[in-house]
């Protein structure tokens, strides 16, 4: 049976706006964006609700068709039903500062022990020296020292008059006491005391050794007076400190006494706080420890300071984040350095938090390929994963290249889910190549990328464009410009009977749809606005496809789109850049030869093609042999290539054009030029669905178009793919006025029909085909290359 052209109504599956009941979409509600995703929205929920170990949630799907709008959505939701999250803070630990404690304290309830520890250093520095310098404090120090300097100065006055009764004199020197022999009142110098007669000077050794016993002993006294002292004024300072501090801290502990966590840390520092009440003295020192401390701390009373790294204060729900930036530091936290003498130090007051921090107990979203892309992220998560904590670490600690002070700080016990965003490539990559991934991301929920066009479809459609005007402050649109809306998205999807989900590409239309009303002073945007944005944009971005057309308009890249050719045939193929594509015509010719049975592919012998078409045009040779080669050898050589093809080619989309035309190279019938074919071949002969199929239609009408339609083109495509038929207006209109012709064929007799002229024949009960047919054509020229080859062969074998 001959093929027909196709009727103008299976091309373009118009949207008819009397249909959709409204005049613009002022008139109809907003909906919720999240149409069509029955399938992810049941993952996440799952995801989400399952409160088991492992049960990540890995969303996969394309960019623009919604995935974030969808989990913030569903995320904030269950949020809120999880009640509040916790605060985290990190404090000093008083016996071993390099590992800063962790507390988990109800929300809003770090920012208070942060004040109130605020609060109490400011109490101390402003009581403490006013209780420490005050008259009380100053009278009962005084006392205590002015009784031992009135023992002190009694045992020396005994001592000086018993010295001056026996004729010597005490000293007071830089270096101590000394004693020594006075005549007429005067200290007696060396040479005096040597001309002294013998027995005096013996006599006056024997007393000053004497009063040397005595002033030893006075000596050890006054040192056991001091340390006394010294002890009395540490009793009462400590009274005075207990004063002070006791009660502060008391009013603290009965504050936070739920906490035991915090109860812990408040003892400690009330510890720490009375050995070292004089840090809160302006300018004290009290040993030789302090300036390590301050420069650990820089600040004296930074150590009884509390870090909240996770302030959820005023908080309702458990938090949603989304870190934007997944770098090692951002996910897992990281400890500041300061500079101080020379060196860098930190303490706990520098630690940081990363998103598992602020996300802790809620949800965490990030995006699959840039955790990847940042070092050492990927495998921090699984570690934090496996460990169910958080441990702060650098960098340079991991890669042993630490050489500065740092912090081991405590790890924070982890409890989230974490929703990781990206395509379905890399989800397989992952589930593939790393054996961890399944363990920790066991949900897939998987965005689909189109739904079905029924009606209640297209009327649901309708008010999704709706809500995104609305929502992008754009004008409304006219019934009819949301017909032209709903019809692109079918172009979009690669099927009449599906609306594509891409929300992002149908915000960009609207978007740009609304820049041309504004332009022409529309309140409206109508069917023009819409095809004007559409044009627009393929008109920014098809500037090589109008350098390949103009090759073929001026014969530099040759194909004929008029008259007979033999073993020559116009296939067709799609040439993707970045987000626009477009169908490229080729010739594709073939030669056949004597030989034994083998096809050459060239572009596979070039390397220039790829395992998909060279698996078409193995197929070629499968198809050969059923059909021609039941009772006599392939005795053929043929190859089949590409013209003026300097890039890759991959697929099977041209394996029927090829196969036509090495029919015709075989049969030597001249095939059609006014006709462009495109679609895959099977073993059977039966003609296999393409993508791309709008594309290329229109590539090769838009060579035709350039150089006059002649009312005979048009192209063939297999029958499966014209569902998928959503032509642009203008190749819709010249097939309406037969000035083009789009065809369909099943298999490949019904093409080879249309595009040689000859009747394909049918296969007979003998095993013979019809006379005069493509396929007898066929069978006849093989059985004289098989003959040929037989002859040679023999001729061959009777050389001597």
């Amino acid at each position: 049976m001959p093929v027909a052209a196709l009727n103008v109504e299976a091309l373009l599956r118009a949207t008819d706006p009397a249909a959709l009941g409204f005049h613009s979409t002022d008139e109809l509600n907003d909906v919720d964006c999240a149409i069509g995703q029955d399938r992810a929205i049941a993952a996440i929920e799952f995801g989400v609700g399952i409160q088991r170990e492992g049960y990540n949630l890995y969303v996969a799907g394309p960019s623009g068709i919604g995935k974030r709008t969808l989990i913030d959505h569903l995320l904030a939701r269950h949020a809120g039903e999880r009640g509040e999250p916790s605060d985290w803070c990190y404090v000093n630990d008083f016996d071993n500062p390099s590992r800063p404690r962790a507390l988990n304290l109800p929300a809003g309830k770090g920012v208070q022990l942060r004040r109130d520890m605020e609060k109490l250093i400011e109490r101390l520095l402003t009581t403490v020296p006013t209780v420490f310098r005050g008259d009380e404090y100053r009278r009962r120090v005084t006392d205590i020292q002015e009784e031992y300097q009135d023992q002190e100065a009694k045992l020396f006055s005994e001592l000086n008059d018993d010295a001056r009764a026996r004729g010597m004199v005490v000293i007071r020197t830089p270096g101590g006491y000394t004693i020594g022999p006075v005549r007429e009142g005067k200290l007696m110098t060396p040479a005096q005391f040597n001309d002294l007669p013998k027995a005096e000077q013996d006599q006056a050794k024997a007393v000053i050794e004497d009063l040397n016993h005595k002033l030893k002993t006075i000596i050890e006294s006054i040192h056991g007076w001091q340390e006394e002292s010294v002890e009395r004024v540490k009793a009462i300072d400590s009274e005075f400190i207990h004063d002070i501090i006791d009660p502060m801290l008391a009013s603290l502990k009965s504050r936070h006494q739920m906490y035991p966590a915090v109860l812990d840390f408040l003892t400690a520092a009330h510890r720490d706080m009375v050995e070292n009440i004089f840090d809160f003295l302006p300018g004290e020192q009290q040993d030789a420890s302090t300036p390590l401390r301050k420069k650990v701390f820089a600040s004296e009373h930074l150590r009884y300071h509390v870090n909240v790294l996770v302030d959820n204060d005023g908080a309702s729900c458990v938090p949603v984040i989304y870190e934007n930036n997944p770098t090692f530091q951002n996910v897992i936290g990281r400890i500041e350095h300061i500079a101080q003498m020379g060196t860098l130090v930190t303490n706990f007051t520098l630690i940081k938090p990363g998103a598992l921090h602020r996300a802790n107990g809620g949800y965490l979203i990030l995006d699959a390929r840039k955790v990847l892309s940042n070092p050492f992220v990927w495998d921090a998560l699984k570690r934090a994963l496996r460990s169910r904590e958080i441990r702060i670490e650098s960098i340079e600690r991991i890669l042993s290249l630490a050489s500065t002070t740092s912090l081991e700080p405590e790890a924070i016990a982890l409890a989230l889910k974490i929703v990781r965003v990206g395509d379905r490539y890399l989800y397989h990559l992952l589930k593939a190549y790393d054996p961890e991934f399944g363990l920790y991301f066991k949900v897939n929920a998987d965005f689909s990328d189109s739904m079905d066009r029924s009606t209640e479809a297209v009327t649901l459609y309708a008010r999704i464009i709706a809500t995104l005007a609305r929502r992008e402050k754009c004008r409304p649109l006219s019934a009819a410009g949301v017909c032209r809306v709903i019809d692109q998205s079918a172009r979009e999807a690669e099927d009449s009977a599906k609306l594509s989900l891409h929300l992002g590409y149908l915000t960009d239309l609207l978007l740009e749809a609304d820049f041309w009303a504004a332009r022409d002073e529309c309140a409206l945007i109508e069917t023009s606005h819409v095809e004007q944005a559409i044009d627009q944009r393929r008109f920014r971005d098809n500037r090589y496809q109008e350098l390949l057309n103009e090759q073929i308009d001026k014969g530099v890249m040759l194909l004929a789109t008029e008259g007979t050719e033999v073993a020559q045939i116009n296939g067709l193929s799609v040439i993707q850049l970045g987000d626009y594509r477009f169908g490229r015509p080729a010739r594709i010719t073939a030669t056949a030869r004597l030989g034994a049975g083998k096809l050459i592919d060239i572009e596979r012998e070039t390397e220039l093609g790829g395992p998909l078409h060279s698996k078409g045009v193995m197929i070629l040779g499968a198809f050969l042999a059923k059909r021609y080669a039941h009772s006599q050898p392939l005795s053929l050589s043929a190859s089949i290539v590409f013209e003026q093809s300097y890039g890759r080619v991959d697929g099977d989309s041209a394996s029927m054009a090829e196969l036509i035309a090495l029919l015709s190279a075989i049969a030597a019938q001249p095939i059609r030029q006014d006709l462009a074919i495109t679609g895959s071949v099977n073993q059977l002969g039966e003609m296999q669905a393409i993508g791309g199929v709008n594309e290329k239609i229109e590539g090769f009408f838009d060579i035709c178009n350039g150089r006059g339609l002649s009312g005979t083109q048009g192209v063939l495509i297999p029958r499966s793919n014209v569902q998928h038929l959503m032509l642009k207006p203008e190749v819709v209109a010249a097939c309406r006025e037969g000035r083009f012709h789009v065809y369909a064929a099943s298999s490949v007799d019904e093409a080879l029909e249309l595009m040689t002229g000859v009747e394909a024949g049918t296969i007979q009960a003998d095993d013979t085909f019809s006379s005069g047919s493509m396929n007898e054509r066929v069978r006849a020229r093989l059985g004289e290359l098989a003959d040929i080859g037989k002859q040679l062969r023999a001729s061959a074998e009777t050389k001597p």
